[in-house]
């Protein structure tokens, strides 16, 4: 298979018993790191040379890995982008008969689920968002953080709609206009806002705001959207202009709430940050029972910079009970 003819569309970690699973979407189609699954089915020590000998087995059946295999690069443990060997769902089946498991079965059900999952979000993007909240759980994160992080990824999916209608193709006018956006509110490229939040390069800058920074981002990107299709811009020159005017509107938003409440709303804090045990324990507190919190004093509700008003001009649905 040729790998210029083949698009890549997207990056994305799946779980499979609490273990990482890298893959990545060719064509509309899942690619699995073969390296990770052989890890989690094997148990070795050392995954690498434990396919370098199935590789000369599954030659010895007939079946030629090369023809079957793809290498693209994926993202290692240190961060950068490696080489690597991928399988398409069908490949990684036959890979998969081969490994000797009790857990076989399982990831093959789990195999096939994912595949769905695929086909389930381009017909259904909804679920893909719901996918995320359970990602988002998964790693710890307080439901008014998850509730406001996925509206957020409807708001961008939105944004992004709307700059390709407006005329913009190419993936670096994408990340210019997306840098000039931050610039024009947070004072900050993308870069900058990371190095800000002490993040690495590869850390996700959304997943890493405070609820408040989130709202700001929702709110900049659906004036942005809204600017955009009442004036009809069209092209970069237009759409850049639309961008730095909700960018002024945003700015001016974050210098009221940052007199109301005194305290700024583009922090330095990251996810580690908002996930302290302190953090942990205040949150638990607050969902016990009311009993138990009889004759203390009120615990201030953490990571909840919103008033009714608030939320009303972001228009960030309530949280579901």
């Amino acid at each position: 298979m040729s790998k210029k003819k083949k698009k890549q569309e997207s990056n994305k970690i799946a779980i499979f018993e609490d273990k990482e699973i890298r893959r990545i979407t060719i064509d509309g189609e899942w690619y699995f790191s073969v390296i990770d699954i052989i890890g989690v089915l094997s148990e070795s020590s050392t995954p690498k040379r434990y396919w370098s000998d199935l590789k000369i087995q599954l030659e010895s059946n007939g079946f030629q890995p090369y023809e079957n295999i793809v290498q693209l690069k994926l993202l290692a443990k240190d961060g950068k982008k490696r080489i690597t060997d991928v399988a398409d769902t069908e490949t990684m089946f036959r890979i998969i008969q081969s490994i000797p498991s009790k857990k076989a079965e399982p990831f093959k059900r789990w195999l096939a689920r994912i595949g769905k999952e695929r086909l389930d979000e381009i017909e259904q993007p909804a679920k893909a968002i719901e996918r995320a909240k359970g990602y988002y759980v998964a790693k710890g994160h307080n439901p008014e953080w998850i509730q406001t992080r996925t509206v957020g990824i409807e708001t961008r999916n939105s944004f992004t709609d709307t700059l390709q209608e407006s005329g913009i193709k190419e993936k670096y006018e994408y990340a210019i206009l997306t840098d000039e956006m931050y610039k024009s509110w947070a004072e900050f490229n993308t870069y900058e806002y990371k190095k800000h939040k002490n993040l690495t390069k590869n850390d996700s800058l959304r997943d890493n705001m405070t609820p408040l920074e989130l709202a700001t981002v929702i709110f900049n990107e659906a004036t942005t959207t809204e600017i955009l299709k009442e004036t009809n811009a069209d092209g970069f020159v237009e759409t850049r202009k639309a961008v730095h005017i909700a960018g002024n509107i945003t700015k001016e938003a974050i210098k009221k709430i940052e007199k109301q409440t005194g305290k700024k709303v583009v922090t330095h804090k990251n996810y580690k940050e908002l996930d302290s045990p302190e953090i942990r324990k205040e949150l638990a507190q607050q969902s016990a029972p009311k009993e138990l919190n009889k004759g203390k004093k009120p615990i201030k509700k953490l990571l909840n910079p919103f008033d009714k008003k608030l939320k009303g001009l972001l228009n960030v649905p309530p949280e579901k009970d």
